[in-house]
Formats: C-alpha cells, structure tokens, sequence
C-alpha cells in the first residue's frame, strides 16, 4: 500500500507503528522500498554521514535536492520526507517557501522537515498553505548544536520539558501532519505523543512515540567508534563491508581475480587475425621511427 500523509495519519489512530530510516541514494532506497519501511527521510545527517562534516550545519539546500531527487527514483510506496537545512528556512517566511517548494519540485520529495517548536511556526504555517506536508523537528534540533552546546538530551528539567510540550502544540496548531522528538526523554515522548493528534516519531525518545526513525549507516553498524545511545545494530554490515574490501584486495594483488568465469571470451581465428594486423602494423610502424631518426 502506498504510503501518504493520510494513510500515516491513520497508523496513528489505529495504534499502528509507523517506521521511518533515512536515506541519501538510489540503491538503498530500493532495499529500503522493498523491505516495507513506511517513511525515508532525506536528512541533512548526509552531511556526516555522506560528507564527512562533524556535524549538519553546511549542508545545502542544493545538497539535500541531489541526493533527495536520487531516492525518488527509488521509490514507489514509500513516502519521501526531504530535510530542510541550516539557514533555508530561519531567515524569512519567504525563504521558507520557497525552499520548501524547491525540495518538493526538483527534489521530488512528498513532505518537508523543519527543525524548531513556536520559534517557526510562521514557517510552517506558511508553507502549509503553499500545500506542502510539513514534518516538524522539536527536542534535540542538530542545527541548534552551538546553541545546545552538543548533542545533549532535552526536556530533563521543568522549564525545559514544559517548553518541548508547548512547542508540540504549536506546530501541531501550525498545521505540521506529523512530529520528531529527539532526545527527549520516554516519560515526557509518551505524554506528547498521547497529546496530539498527529504522528509522533522518535529518535532517542522512546516506544511511546507513535514512529521510529534512524540514520541507516547507525542501525547497519557502519560506523565505528561512537554509537548513540539509542542505536541498535540490526547488523553488522560495516564489519562485512570490510571484510569484503579486503578479500577483494587480496584477490586482485594474487591474480585471483578475475577469475575464468568472469571473463569474457573471442573467437580464436578473429583474434589471431588481430594479431597478425597488430603485429604488421607495429612493425611499420617500427620501421616509419628507424627512418625518422634516420
């Protein structure tokens, strides 16, 4: 079944988890599509994982399109979210908009994520009624870290977690179809959750959130070193992935491979035609040098 703004919306009230996995390639999104995830976010954690920054702040508008138009392709039933990023969105209503319009055209993405609570309701409100799906971001917003001072979890104290409720309803009131809670703890995700009518999908915000969402390379384990909190490892494809480079390594400094089966094959009496040409003409062309320096 393909998968809408309202059919999301419907999980929710049918008390039916919504899964969601982000996704910056063609290749993926077809394993991703063929697996039955509901949702992909095209998330500006691409700058990390896909570009190697330390965090997502010089992610562009024209990054997200690129690798969002390249899921797309993907895609059949499986919604397409594209993330809005640093600066498309904070400096004016219209920027906003217009932005947001050009993720959905040339992105070819079904809805728009914006990080903030009632700081940009105006945003979201406005591109609601440029009639493009808004999926708003409120807890841990990545795109605030210097003002956070890092990655911390929100929503720890009164003021704080009372701020984080507040900031649910207004996007909810905004018009957002759906939420992420980041980093928020799972007695505060579950009390929000049960708040709102619209989907709740948490990163580090507990099973009371009506969806999940993870960054691909975290739950694949392609990363090493540093692991979330709220990461599970489905698999270990970074190990294999490894393994596999090296076994290729090898196999090519041996001569292993290519092997006799991925070779392809000519008819003998053409190539000893092209041999024989080949040599004619290497000789004349031997000779044509002796000359020159002649």
């Amino acid at each position: 079944m393909k998968n809408t703004v309202t059919s999301l919306q419907q999980m929710k009230r049918d008390g039916e988890k919504i899964s969601m996995l982000t996704c910056y390639d063609y290749s993926t999104a077809r394993l991703i599509e063929e697996s039955g995830i509901n949702a992909i976010l095209v998330g500006d954690s691409l700058g990390m994982t896909m570009m190697g920054y330390s965090d997502t702040l010089p992610v562009t508008v024209d990054d997200i399109i690129h690798h969002c138009a390249s899921v797309s392709r993907g895609l059949k039933d499986t919604f397409l979210v594209a993330d809005m990023p640093f600066m498309s969105y904070q400096t004016s209503v219209y920027d906003a908009v217009k932005n947001a319009g050009r993720l959905i055209k040339e992105g070819h993405a079904q809805a728009v994520k914006l990080e903030g609570g009632a700081t940009v309701v105006e945003q979201i409100r406005a591109i609601v009624n440029a009639d493009i799906p808004v999926v708003a971001h409120i807890g841990l917003t990545p795109q605030s870290i210097n003002a956070f001072g890092g990655f911390k979890v929100q929503g720890k104290n009164i003021d704080r977690a009372l701020q984080i409720v507040e900031d649910a309803k207004a996007v909810e009131a905004a018009g957002a179809f759906m939420v992420t809670l980041e980093c928020v703890p799972e007695e505060l995700a579950t009390l929000i959750s049960n708040e709102l009518t619209i989907p709740t999908i948490g990163i580090g915000a507990g099973n009371g959130c009506d969806g999940q969402v993870l960054v691909y390379q975290d739950m694949l384990g392609m990363f090493s070193g540093f692991k979330p909190k709220f990461v599970k490892h489905f698999a270990n494809i970074g190990e294999e992935m490894k393994r596999a480079f090296k076994e290729y390594d090898a196999e090519v400094k041996s001569k292993a491979f290519p092997a006799e089966e991925h070779n392809f094959k000519i008819d003998e009496e053409v190539m000893r035609e092209v041999r024989r040409v080949t040599s004619k003409k290497g000789l004349s062309l031997a000779g044509e040098d002796e000359r020159k320096m002649a």
